[in-house]
């Protein structure tokens, strides 16, 4: 690693650690949501929308339930949907440009939410809706931190990914601080103060532009390092694509991976975007991903209710269980790295003969894939027992199988598609997911509705849904058994002519 000077390797391992510690701390705030809700009841937000039978010493407060999952519907919904438009917006107008909107977003969230009130409750819709915009370009911005890794770099991105699901736990930190008499507008004004980090990390510690994959040579970036590798990105996607037939000056071709110079990558001909949207493995992927997902969001914004359900009204017994699963959440980052390591089990073994490198990585990406469907159908189960104590494990569960579930879904796509639409598909995949996900509003509705409070019969569709997803692994493992039959066929019939040969000459 060189370019400006010995610094290089430093600026690489600070770029790093600061972006962990970005994901960590800010980037997937919104999921720690249940957190959040005690501390909102607790200073008043929507009480007016609890209503008191009198005679009975009863306060109904689903309204006020119905209010706080929707704010958490739309801003999950966001969080998954907007990723199309960030992705083509990252693409377009490079890092700086994308983290600059994302801090001002997050900023703006955090403000909205220090500066809200019970008499001011409706701030909460915007403000939500703002971090999880805000966290999701932080972690977009992120990720590319793993291409000056190169043999590390399938662990940054899940360790990035696990970051961004345990920083939930902040929110379980505000609410302790908020019992030790620390005001919410006091801590979220602390948040928005550390803008000053995110400013201080886009023009120090992260380039203008992208972050290439493969590194070139005296690869440079951030403040201070002059003109440092006039290395063009753009010119190099567009070599790796077979878009560009000018020949390269001796001097930008000494930068440039060996790969992208002789043009290797424009002889092989890429599958359509729309044919691969169209295709049962993106299909059947979306089905995956949108069910377990909307699983696993209606368990977060239902939490609250649920527990106040099974601990009969008991505040005590529902702030301690959602400590504990705010706790479970910190577990994201630690969980995360073992379904990359599962699927990369094959990687460094030679390859059969006439195996080819895709078919090796579809292959080990079926136990993950089969794993994921397991453990979501297990967490759901769990989920559906009215027995308090049992919510431990749902918990524990419930971090484990989102962890799976979300780096799944980028190995798989990377896995299965040309590389060339990876951005599109991805951002494709999570947006239309996020549209599946806003089933789980009138699912709230009619748990609080016409079902009582009482979720069982929705958690018993949403088990028979999950077993529907086992068709994405089974798809996936009959396509490889296929081509290996027709890898057997192409052999024993090119066996059977060289022995018809044989037997001519004779």
């Amino acid at each position: 690693m060189q370019g400006c000077g010995e610094g290089t390797t430093l600026r690489y391992r600070l770029t790093l650690a600061s972006g962990m510690v970005e994901c960590l701390g800010f980037a997937g705030l919104v999921f720690g949501f249940a957190s959040l809700v005690f501390v909102l009841k607790a200073d008043g937000y929507f009480s007016d929308l609890c209503v008191s039978h009198p005679g009975t010493n009863t306060t109904d407060c689903s309204r006020q339930d119905e209010q706080f999952s929707l704010i958490f519907t739309i801003a999950s919904f966001l969080n998954n949907f907007i990723n199309l438009l960030v992705g083509y917006l990252f693409d377009r107008f490079g890092t700086m440009v994308t983290r600059l909107l994302g801090i001002s977003l997050h900023t703006t969230g955090t403000l909205l939410v220090a500066f809200s009130s019970a008499a001011f409750s409706n701030l909460l819709f915007p403000a939500l809706s703002c971090i999880a915009v805000g966290g999701v370009l932080f972690l977009l911005t992120n990720m590319q931190v793993g291409n000056l890794f190169p043999h590390h770099r399938s662990t940054i991105i899940t360790l990035y990914n696990g970051a961004f699901d345990s920083s939930s736990a902040v929110f379980l930190l505000i609410k302790i601080l908020y019992e030790q008499d620390v005001s919410l507008r006091t801590s979220f004004l602390i948040l928005s103060f550390c803008s000053i980090i995110h400013l201080f990390r886009t023009f120090v510690l992260m380039p203008r532009t992208h972050i290439p994959y493969t590194l070139p040579q005296h690869y440079t970036y951030g403040w201070d390092c002059g003109k440092g590798n006039t290395y063009n990105v753009e010119q190099l996607e567009k070599i790796r694509e077979g878009g560009m037939g000018t020949s390269l000056e001796s001097s930008e071709k000494d930068n440039l991976p060996p790969a992208a110079v002789d043009g290797t990558h424009s002889e092989k001909k890429v599958e359509s975007f729309w044919s691969c949207v169209q295709s049962w493995f993106f299909i059947l992927h979306l089905l995956w991903l949108s069910v377990m997902q909307l699983r696993h969001y209606l368990f977060i914004g239902t939490l609250n209710p649920r527990l106040t359900r099974l601990a009969d009204n008991d505040p005590d017994l529902v702030s301690k269980y959602t400590n504990a699963f705010a706790m479970t959440q910190m577990c994201g980052v630690l969980c995360a790295p073992w379904n990359g390591l599962l699927m990369d089990r094959h990687k460094g073994k030679p390859l059969a003969p006439g195996v080819t490198e895709q078919e090796a990585d579809l292959r080990s990406s079926v136990l993950s894939l089969f794993l994921t469907c397991l453990q979501c159908l297990v967490f759901s189960v769990c989920a559906s027992i009215p027995f308090l104590p049992l919510q431990y494990l749902t918990f524990v569960l419930q971090v484990l199988n989102r962890s799976f579930l979300y780096g799944g879904t980028a190995a798989f796509v990377s896995i299965a598609f040309p590389a060339a639409h990876f951005g599109k598909l991805y951002g494709m995949v999570m947006s239309l997911s996020a549209i599946f996900s806003l089933l789980q509003y009138p699912c709230f509705s009619l748990i609080k509705g016409t079902l009582g409070g009482d979720p069982f019969f929705v958690d018993l569709a949403l088990i028979v849904l999950t077993l529907m997803v086992f068709s994405h692994p089974a798809y996936v493992f009959i396509h490889c058994r296929r081509l290996a039959r027709e890898r057997e066929n192409q052999t024993q019939t090119k066996a059977d002519r060289g022995t018809i040969l044989a037997e001519a000459k004779l």
